[in-house]
């Protein structure tokens, strides 16, 4: 068994090697490839002590039942210093700000978001966690002090551009080796067990390119069912001028509408949003790029 595990660790590092990319030093989980380092972390969900610090600093006693708050997903373009990152925090910080009107719950289903027997279940806020989050971006930049370098970070805008280009779907269903794979949790909550509301990451990198998708998927059952995609693509092509695309791809429908059409409208034909995804009617979509500079 060591053997057949260092035959693949050898195996992983020549195609790696053969793509010009490399693993990230002292175990971080993630690579090195065509000046960008990309890296995720897979972690347990918030103590109590944090959880409570979370709500404070939010300005809010309601929180997903799940957060996985050490989570994330990290691309530093290491020539720039354009770093694009996910975690729960800013996610959560999009969702208050949105502040979308509470779902409305069916009757019967109502009681199971009580804490307390006989407590009166009101919903002034959105208990869906829906949030407009397409993730965080900052320009870091190393400067000299000393002996040795500092890392200075610059919040900031980074200038996207609306575009009609769309993410090359024949590159991605290409037999290209998957160099790195990685998949984060970043918060969920079942809704008293009367749905889903989930939040997660997920990156792709190939040698020709990398690829992510972060995705809400929320259903709350017999009522309604949202999802909101934002997805990013980079091509490693030599020739062009190197950016990366944005498609973000709001959908959502009601259960009622659905099965106006002749769907079904039991829950349980909609657990998995890959499948269903199209037959959510489109209510926000656009395409942004964003030109790397300095490269």
């Amino acid at each position: 068994m060591e053997k057949e595990r260092e035959i693949e660790e050898a195996e992983r590092k020549a195609t790696l090697k053969a793509a010009g990319a490399e693993s990230l030093p002292q175990g971080r989980n993630g690579v090195k490839i065509h000046g960008w380092e990309i890296e995720s972390k897979n972690r347990s969900i918030l103590s109590s002590l944090t959880y409570e610090q979370w709500g404070e600093k939010l300005k809010t006693s309601h929180l997903p039942e799940m957060v996985f708050g050490e989570s994330s997903l990290v691309l530093r373009h290491l020539q720039s210093g354009i770093k694009i990152y996910f975690n729960a925090f800013d996610a959560l910080v999009g969702w208050k700000k949105e502040g979308l009107p509470p779902v409305e719950v069916p009757a019967a289903a109502k009681w199971k978001f009580r804490s307390k027997l006989f407590q009166q279940v009101i919903f002034d806020y959105d208990y869906t966690f829906t949030t407009p989050y397409f993730g965080s971006e900052t320009v870091e930049k190393n400067t000299e002090q000393g002996e040795g370098n500092i890392l200075d970070q610059e919040n900031c805008n980074l200038e996207w551009e609306d575009s009609e280009e769309k993410i090359d779907i024949v590159a991605l269903a290409s037999k290209d080796p998957i160099l790195f794979y990685d998949e984060a949790i970043l918060y969920e909550d079942e809704l008293a067990d009367n749905g889903v509301s989930l939040l997660t990451v997920k990156v792709r990198v190939m040698p020709s390119c990398w690829f992510l998708l972060l995705r809400f998927w929320l259903r709350v059952d017999g009522v309604l069912m949202r999802l909101r995609d934002t997805r990013m693509y980079c091509s490693f092509e030599k020739n062009a001028n190197p950016f990366i695309l944005r498609e973000s791809c709001w959908r959502e429908a009601t259960f009622q509408s659905l099965s106006a059409k002749g769907y079904p409208s039991d829950s349980a034909a909609y657990s998995d949003p890959n499948l269903i995804s199209h037959r959510l009617p489109v209510v926000m979509q656009k395409t942004q790029k964003l030109k790397l500079p300095g490269a």
